[in-house]
């Protein structure tokens, strides 16, 4: 019986991927990766681990900044995780997609395909890169497994939520929405998940009906997302990051570009029940000079961000509606350090719907692809 259990063990050992364990998601905008750092490394395989390996973790858990525009967000780090039978923390590492030749070159550098390792990476990158991959030098024998971008991602947020964050919810919601003095973010549990309904707004939005992890379907989605606020924000104010637009969104009014249902009626428009201060034509104030003369820069960047924003959570109430599904999970980076867009998202959500719909959002925002990627690496030691 020892022996069989000893063999049944070295079996399970064998199919273990060799060190190290990445996944990607390759975005339009961001790539998104996350490392598993072991930390249960026994003296003798520190003693057999090769240098490439020690100088790939080095590079990776020492910095958190790579070049001039990769960051990892060391605020997301999971410490003390269990995945495929090894202890270690996973880190969250992103960087511009225009960024991907250089960190092709890196892996070069690093003689990355000498580990016969796998990468797993999912996101339309994965096969726009592809070629890349296979052709630079030294990164030739790099196995490159393409992913499903959707099933990466359910599989991943799934797998956060049930290991939490550190032993704090991964989840949250906020309470009283429509208070702006007493909104509040408060955490919640995703313990029995289904049905729900996944609005991903990265570069553009897609919006999934999911019943389990394996049964879902693409709603629908938007090509007005993330992209198309950098986007318009940059032609319109000259910003050149997302974290100068949104800087720029924080200190703007939107309301001195967008014309609201009191401009045209005085009021409310009390018959629908809608609000004086709700808009009635985004950027409709654009069409007077006089209005164009007095708007800044920062009023612009507010506007945009409220109306990409508003879009996406109109589109997101009638697919609800729809599918009748009332727990609306919304996820992606567009949503980093974005509070004026999830606040306003869980306003809509509750207002519209007369409190029937509850926004809910996640503390790892955009990388729950890459995490699924990276199980799928795992998958086979998993598998009975």
């Amino acid at each position: 019986m020892v022996q069989h259990f000893d063999l049944t063990m070295k079996l399970i050992s064998e199919k273990k991927p060799a060190f190290p364990w990445f996944g990607m998601d390759i975005g339009g905008t961001l790539v998104k990766l996350v490392y598993f750092e072991p930390v249960d490394i026994t003296a003798e395989e520190e003693q057999e681990e090769v240098e490439n390996l020690k100088s790939i973790r080095r590079y990776l858990t020492s910095n958190v900044a790579y070049g001039k525009t990769g960051v990892r967000d060391v605020h997301l780090e999971l410490r003390n995780l269990t995945m495929c039978g090894r202890t270690g923390n996973l880190h969250f590492i992103r960087f511009p997609t225009q960024a991907m030749p250089r960190f092709i070159q890196m892996g070069r550098d690093k003689n990355f395909s000498s580990l016969h390792t796998t990468l797993c990476a999912t996101g339309g990158g994965a096969y726009k890169f592809e070629n890349d991959f296979r052709t630079v030098s030294d990164m030739a024998d790099l196995e490159l497994l393409k992913l499903d971008e959707l099933d990466c991602l359910i599989r991943g947020l799934l797998f956060v939520d049930r290991v939490s964050f550190n032993g704090h919810p991964e989840c949250y919601y906020f309470q009283n929405p429509s208070d702006t003095q007493s909104c509040v973010k408060r955490p919640c549990s995703l313990e029995d998940p289904f049905p729900m309904l996944l609005v991903n707004i990265g570069s553009g939005v897609s919006i999934l009906a999911v019943y389990s992890q394996d049964n879902y379907k693409r709603v629908t989605g938007t090509s007005l997302g993330g992209g198309t606020f950098l986007g318009l924000c940059c032609l319109l104010t000259g910003c050149e990051t997302f974290e100068e637009a949104l800087e720029m969104a924080s200190k703007g009014d939107s309301t001195n570009v967008d014309k609201l249902v009191k401009d045209i009626y005085g009021g409310d428009y009390e018959r629908f029940g809608l609000q004086g201060s709700a808009v009635a034509s985004s950027f409709g104030h654009m069409m007077s000079k006089e209005k164009r003369d007095s708007i800044s820069k920062e009023d612009l960047a507010r506007a945009t961000l409220v109306t990409i924003t508003n879009n996406i959570g109109s589109i997101a109430r009638m697919c609800a509606v729809n599918e009748k599904i009332e727990r609306v999970v919304f996820v992606g980076n567009f949503l980093r350090i974005n509070t004026v867009s999830t606040k306003l998202l869980a306003y809509a959500m509750d207002f519209w719907s007369k409190g029937q719909l509850r926004a809910l959002f996640l503390e790892h925002e955009g990388y729950f692809g890459a995490v699924g990627a990276l199980m799928e690496l795992l998958k086979t030691t998993e598998e009975p």
